[in-house]
C-alpha cells in the first residue's frame, strides 16, 4: 500500500485537507485521533500514563487533557515522555488499518510527522502551510486557548520551510476552494507516480 504522510503545522488546515482526500475516496487515518482513542481505551497506556503523570492523568476512566496539557507546556521533556508510551501503540494500529484498505494509496495525518521520523514510513509527503496569523487566528476560534500556548506548540514543531524541503507537495491552505483544487491537483499527480 502506498502511503502519503500528510503534515502541517498546526492551524495550517492538516484537517480540512484531509477531508478533500476523503471526498475522493482516499482512506484517511489521523494520527491524533486514533493516539486519543487509544490513551483513552488501552489498558496498557493508562497504566504507563498514570505511572508518569499520576492518577490526575485520567478522570473517571477519561483522559484529563488539561492536567496532561499544563504539565507538557511547563516541563517539554514529558512530552518525549508520552510520545514513547503512545506512539508505539499507534504505529502498530495503523499497521492493522492499511491491511484493511482498498484504496489507490492512503493518507496518514500526523502533526509532527518529521519530528518524531514517521516520514521515513511514507512514499510520498504533503506539507499543508498557511501564514502565521491566520493560524493563529483559526486556533484562537477553535479552542479555548491563548497566544501564548499557541506559540509555545509551533515553537515545538519544524518550520514550515523545513518541512517543505522534506516534502514531494505543498498545499498553502487560506480558502477552501483554493484549497480543493490544490488536492485535486496532487490526487491526480500521486497516481500518475504510482501507476
Amino acid at each position: 500500500m502506498i502511503v502519503v504522510g500528510l503534515t502541517g503545522g498546526i492551524g495550517s488546515g492538516k484537517t480540512t485537507v484531509a477531508k478533500e482526500f476523503d471526498a475522493l475516496g482516499i482512506p484517511v487515518y489521523i494520527a491524533d485521533i486514533e493516539a486519543k482513542k487509544l490513551m483513552n481505551r488501552s489498558k496498557v497506556i493508562k497504566r504507563k500514563l498514570i505511572a508518569l503523570l499520576g492518577e490526575k492523568a485520567y478522570n473517571d476512566g477519561k483522559l484529563n487533557r488539561p492536567y496532561i496539557a499544563n504539565i507538557i507546556f511547563n516541563d517539554k521533556s514529558y512530552l518525549e515522555k508520552i510520545n514513547a508510551i503512545v506512539h508505539p501503540k499507534v504505529g502498530s494500529h495503523f499497521k492493522k488499518w492499511v491491511v484493511k484498505q482498498k484504496a489507490p494509496y492512503i493518507i496518514k495525518e500526523v502533526a509532527i510527522l518529521f519530528e518524531n521520523g514517521a516520514n521515513t514510513q511514507c512514499d510520498f509527503v504533503i506539507t499543508v502551510t498557511a501564514p502565521k496569523s491566520l493560524r493563529i487566528e483559526r486556533l484562537l476560534k477553535r479552542d479555548n486557548t491563548s497566544k501564548e500556548k499557541i506559540e509555545a506548540i509551533m515553537k515545538n514543531q519544524w518550520s514550515d520551510r523545513k518541512k517543505i524541503e522534506h516534502s514531494d507537495f505543498v498545499i498553502t491552505n487560506k480558502n477552501i476552494q483554493e484549497t480543493r483544487l490544490q488536492v485535486r491537483k496532487i490526487h491526480q499527480q500521486i497516481l500518475k507516480k504510482i501507476q
